[in-house]
């Protein structure tokens, strides 16, 4: 009977083993879900910060009656206003809801329009401020300075096009985490719809 107890004690032994690598697995696996869970939840807070944004400017562009313009980086992006009275583009100042923003670390942009992929730059070019007050400048300054420094180029225009009249110019713009993969796709239709897609195709 002795033997026999001996054999029921080391399968009992080798049970709890068992039972202990089965719930190193389980929790291995729920901590990897876990953290796929809160990266998934960045590309969404990404895409709706940015959704929320447009609309907001697209609102404001329609009562202050204002042109505003979205220009896009790999790794931000930025709002621009356009001046009539002097035809050009200006990064918008002074307003903290419309500030430039980075992309979290590990994501980028992919603008889509017309179905045209578009190259975007690796990152926004800092711009100085507009000048507030021609009459305010030193007499001294050369005549032959650089105008653009006051602004964006003469020929600049937006990726996107952010209407007084409540147009907003269609585009598909991707925010891609590349180290899965994984996307979250933002799309204004011609009826000017916004629209968040998932997609959950991942290279393994």
């Amino acid at each position: 009977m002795r033997p026999a107890g001996r054999a029921s004690r080391g399968f009992t032994l080798i049970e709890v083993l068992v039972v202990l690598i089965i719930i190193v697995i389980i929790s291995a696996v729920a901590l990897l879900s876990l953290g796929f869970v809160g990266d998934e939840r960045d590309l969404q807070t990404e895409v709706r910060r940015l959704s929320t944004l447009i609309e907001l400017a697209n609102d404001e562009a329609s009562v202050l009656g204002r042109d505003y313009g979205l220009e896009l980086a790999v790794s931000g992006y930025r709002f621009v206003e356009f001046d009539p009275l002097l035809n050009r583009w200006y990064e918008v100042i002074g307003d903290d809801i419309l500030r430039p923003r980075k992309l979290e670390e590990g994501m980028e942009f992919d603008l889509f329009i017309e179905d045209r992929r578009i190259l975007l730059e690796p990152k926004l070019a800092t711009l100085p401020p507009p000048v507030a007050d021609k009459d305010d400048e030193d007499d001294d300054q050369p005549a032959d300075r650089d105008d653009d420094r006051d602004g964006l180029q003469n020929d600049y225009e937006p990726h996107v096009l952010i209407m007084s009249s409540g147009d907003v110019s269609p585009f598909e713009l991707k925010i891609i985490r590349p180290a899965d993969r994984a996307e979250m796709t933002l799309t204004m239709s011609l009826i000017g719809e916004l629209e968040i897609q998932r997609d959950d195709n991942r290279i393994r």
